[in-house]
């Protein structure tokens, strides 16, 4: 069994691109009942925190796999960060664990190349800009995402002027083909934007966008549950999950408020024509979405002889 640290990940990724393309072929196998994701359970120690385990299998791709993530918003204040995890990759066969990883690095470009896939299909014919709330992980991870598919007007607004200007610095080293502009008013970042992504803390109150600010044909990205885009919102728009199962048990939990059911699939959208109107994509995250690009950094790390083989010294 080989073990990779964060480097090792980071090393391995695919390219942007190559990752949409993953994640994309993941949602649709996911919507046409190809894959096998149920949805997955939380357990919880303080409050508004919490860990979940995301198992998946996609036979016809033999793979297999399992996702133990724990989000605690306190944690910043901690310097450590909010998401933390494992992914374990399995031999489809032997059901044996052939590769242990962190799940930051994976988490942040899944995620990213999840949104990715719902940009690329489900854009407006004009998006103008891309709006981005918050300037933590999911905003770098996204501003790479974002660049590889030509988007590169971009805006971000976050409530810490700090947050936005490490962002920035960070963005003309990493990301130079995007023009950021950064700002104080959330409603000024996403005012005329044909793509928001909402990237904030779960659970966050006092944060939801007012919908007579977004865009009538926008597609709204929500990370954060519904911490910035609310049911009012979502009511308002063409509403999509990428799994319907794991978005009624979460509803039920009232996690998110008084969200109405979704009424197409994610994988469904992306095989299709883009509707007129706003799209509202609560992809909540599915554990087969981070296997299929944690098989790819695995078989990558085997190929190369990356990681350290339990037991073994590093290779």
């Amino acid at each position: 069994m080989r073990f990779l640290d964060d480097d090792d990940v980071r090393l391995l990724l695919p390219p942007p691109v190559e990752c949409v393309d993953l994640v994309a072929a993941a949602l649709v196998a996911l919507a046409a009942g190809r894959a096998e994701v149920p949805p997955k359970p939380a357990v919880h120690t303080v409050p508004g925190s919490f860990a979940n385990a995301m198992p998946a299998a996609w036979p016809e791709r033999g793979l297999l796999g399992c996702k133990w993530i724990s989000v605690f918003p306190d944690n910043p204040a901690r310097g450590l960060p909010t998401a933390s995890g494992l992914m374990v990759v399995n031999d489809a066969q032997t059901g044996m664990p052939v590769c242990i990883m962190p799940a930051g690095e994976l988490t942040a470009a899944r995620t990213a190349a999840v949104s990715g896939a719902c940009v690329r299909a489900l854009s407006p014919a004009s998006v103008g800009h891309v709006a981005i709330t918050g300037a933590g992980v999911q905003a770098r991870s996204h501003l790479r995402v974002l660049e590889a598919l030509g988007h590169l007007d971009v805006a971000v607004w976050a409530r810490r002027q700090g947050a936005l200007d490490d962002l920035a610095e960070w963005a003309a080293a990493e990301t130079p083909g995007i023009r950021l502009r950064t700002t104080s008013d959330p409603g000024q970042a996403v005012a005329g934007a044909g793509v928001v992504i909402t990237a904030l803390s779960i659970g966050l109150s006092g944060a939801e966008l007012d919908p007579a600010t977004v865009r009538a044909d926008a597609l709204v990205l929500p990370l954060d549950y519904a911490s910035s885009v609310g049911p009012a919102l979502a009511a308002e728009s063409l509403l999509a999950a990428d799994d319907l199962a794991q978005f009624e048990a979460v509803r039920r939990q009232r996690t998110l408020g008084d969200y109405p059911a979704p009424t197409h699939r994610t994988g469904d959208l992306l095989r299709g024509v883009r509707t007129p109107g706003r799209i509202v994509c609560q992809n909540l995250g599915n554990g087969l979405s981070d296997l299929v690009v944690a098989d790819v950094v695995a078989r990558e790390a085997r190929t190369r002889g990356v990681g350290q083989l339990l037991g073994g010294q590093k290779t």
